[in-house]
């Protein structure tokens, strides 16, 4: 990790592919209010008005609620008026905000281990650029050695939780129509994310018979992009148990959706996003280079790719706007951002250019409702290339770092990837992503949020793709631990 100016390490955070990401041990003292002390200059920078609204949410780790304080008081020396809206889901926090024309910040790691957490800012725009971010970085850098933690704040804050939540269910109220899940029997993953509840509640409005499992007193970090075998055979015997149609869930902070089957094999991100473009009839859409390569122009709209990252995403939706025409981004990982205002059953859904699980999950249903096939058989319709990923997890930055440079020699890549053929090409919009003579895909991204090395593959067959990222990981693993630089 560099350090900036004046800074001593252990104070350091860093913006990943969303939002500020630390120790939680470290954000629950100075970084936070020195952070959101930089979000505030900004704010005023960019021409907010003192007093203004700024609304605060917040997962359920640990941690959260501390480091919610501490970002509270800052804004209030800062010269704005925090509004508590407790825990949360992301989306619907900024849908709230954007609502309101107002800023917003979010507390929380997402997908990472409960040791870690995180702080998501949004202008009243939306979600801040990558020169934001830049900017704050550089102000926290600056200002740390003067910076002095704000009392905290004596009196109740004005609370918004119900509010954000009633609009947040309002818009997901004209994604489908009254009834339409009549006959579905799904199950709701619950673990410890903010929106166990309310995805309850919501698919039992639109007539789902809906089994709740596996709620969680304690923190669980879901990765929906890496999904572990635990977890998998969870979804595999409640499918069974229950006779469930689907399962589904999200991330800590709702914004990335989590889908099973009947059977309760993982409906992947790449998956649920080409079935939002097509519920949604989009003629453009925005997506990352991790995801699947079979999503083209052969499904009826136009796709750019960009780096990992919502704010390259939501950069992109911009740039490629038209009027009247809809534009769409979605992640790897499932989350699905709405780049335009659309209609759907003779209703306006509003848009929302900030990840979101709850469109793509009623996307996903809808589409079995309304065709009347399984998610299984949807997944052979569609026909994508099988693909895998997975993490090395407490992979020091350095290492992968390290790893990174030693790949970037085309010599030295060929070496590491000789199991798998000959490389044909190589893409390094992010990370290395490597083209195989025989089709296949394998791809090395160090993550931008946590000491991970992330691995994604494509291939002809599901089993084919795990057993390449198995390979890859192990391989890079023992590069790093042995510090060679040739043949494992």
């Amino acid at each position: 990790m560099t350090a900036f100016p004046h800074t001593s390490q252990s104070e350091v955070m860093k913006f990943g592919s969303s939002g500020l990401r630390g120790l939680a041990s470290e954000l629950v003292g100075k970084p936070s209010g020195l952070y959101t002390e930089a979000f505030a200059w900004r704010l005023a920078a960019g021409g907010l008005q003192p007093k203004a609204k700024v609304f605060i949410g917040r997962d359920l780790r640990d941690s959260s609620p501390t480091i919610a304080a501490n970002c509270m008081a800052a804004l209030v020396v800062g010269g704005f008026q925090p509004i508590d809206c407790g825990a949360i889901p992301t989306p619907a926090l900024a849908l709230y905000a954007r609502q309101h024309g107002a800023a917003a910040l979010m507390v929380t790691g997402s997908h990472i281990p409960a040791d870690r957490n995180g702080i998501k800012f949004y202008n009243p725009q939306g979600e801040i650029s990558k020169a934001d971010e830049a900017a704050i970085a550089r102000y926290a850098a600056e200002r740390s050695d003067a910076y002095n933690a704000p009392p905290a704040i004596g009196t109740a804050l004005p609370g918004h939780h119900d509010q954000a939540i009633t609009a947040y269910r309002a818009r997901a109220d004209d994604i489908l129509e009254p009834g339409s899940l009549s006959g579905m029997r799904l199950g709701v993953y619950q673990h410890s994310s903010v929106a166990a509840d309310l995805l309850v509640k919501v698919l039992q409005s639109f007539g789902a018979h809906v089994i709740p499992v596996g709620k969680s007193d304690t923190f669980v970090p879901v990765d929906t992009e890496a999904v572990d075998p635990t977890t998998i055979a969870k979804f595999k015997g409640w499918a069974r148990d229950f006779k469930l149609d689907a399962i589904v869930s999200a991330d800590a902070d709702a914004d990335r959706p989590l889908i099973a089957d009947e059977n309760g094999d993982l409906f992947r991100g790449d998956l649920i996003g080409l079935a939002t473009a097509l519920f949604l009839r989009a003629d453009s859409v925005v997506t990352p280079v991790t995801s699947n390569s079979g999503i083209s122009e052969a499904f009826g709209f136009t796709v750019l790719r960009t780096k990992v990252g919502s704010p390259f995403v939501v950069e992109a939706m911009e740039a490629s706007y038209l009027p009247e025409k809809i534009v769409i981004g979605f992640e790897a990982n499932g989350g699905v951002l709405l780049g335009s205002d659309c209609s759907i059953h003779g209703k306006t859904l509003t848009a929302l250019p900030t990840r979101d699980s709850l469109l793509p999950i009623l996307a996903v249903l809808g589409i079995v409702a309304s065709t009347g096939k399984s998610l299984s058989r949807l997944r052979e319709l569609w026909n994508l290339p099988a693909c895998a990923s997975e993490r090395l997890e407490n992979f020091p930055v350095e290492s992968s770092r390290s790893l990174m440079r030693r790949l970037a020699d085309r010599d030295a890549l060929q070496r590491f990837l000789a199991p798998f053929g000959t490389v044909a090409d190589v893409d390094e919009t992010d990370g290395l992503r490597t083209r195989m003579l025989n089709g296949e895909i394998i791809h090395l991204r160090p993550s931008g949020n946590a000491p991970e090395l992330r691995c994604y593959s494509e291939a002809a067959n599901h089993e084919r793709a795990k057993a390449i990222v198995a390979l890859t990981l192990e391989r890079a693993r023992a590069i790093s631990s042995t510090n060679e630089t040739g043949v494992v």
